[in-house]
């Protein structure tokens, strides 16, 4: 793996029709994971821990925003305890429970996720991936 471009993703956006109660959400919930609002413009906002890689913002061509059927946005935790904090904050923050943190075995061994539905009904989750488990990096 090159390690100065762990990531395949450069960004990827969402939208939104209440830019204002979108960024209260994403600020409250991508905080436990160590990110930050890292650019704004007048209607979207990105999110990152060094650059923007999450976006949120008011759709380019004045339509309302919808969301993706079986689209989901996975981020990365640093542990266990991340996930939970992600969760907990984003049920406080307006969010829906899609799936309280835990083992998913059916992902491989070392998966550990959270899911909810941000207040536009985004499918959104945060994952953490327990190298100490992981069976096939032995081999």
């Amino acid at each position: 793996m090159d390690n100065d471009f762990p990531s395949l993703m450069s960004h990827v956006s969402i939208g939104t029709d209440d830019l204002e109660r979108a960024t209260r959400f994403y600020d409250a919930v991508l905080a436990t994971l160590g990110c930050k609002r890292v650019m704004e413009h007048p209607s979207a906002v990105a999110y990152g821990r060094l650059y923007p890689e999450f976006w949120v913002q008011i759709p380019l061509d004045g339509a309302p925003a919808t969301r993706g059927n079986g689209t989901h946005f996975g981020f990365l935790a640093r542990s266990r305890a991340e996930v939970d904090a992600f969760h907990r904050a984003a049920l406080t923050a307006g969010g829906v429970d899609d799936g309280a943190p835990g083992p998913r075995p059916h992902y491989g061994a070392p998966y550990y996720g959270g899911f909810v539905r941000d207040p536009d009904g985004h499918k959104i989750e945060a994952c953490f991936w327990d190298a100490a488990l992981d069976e096939s990096a032995d081999a």
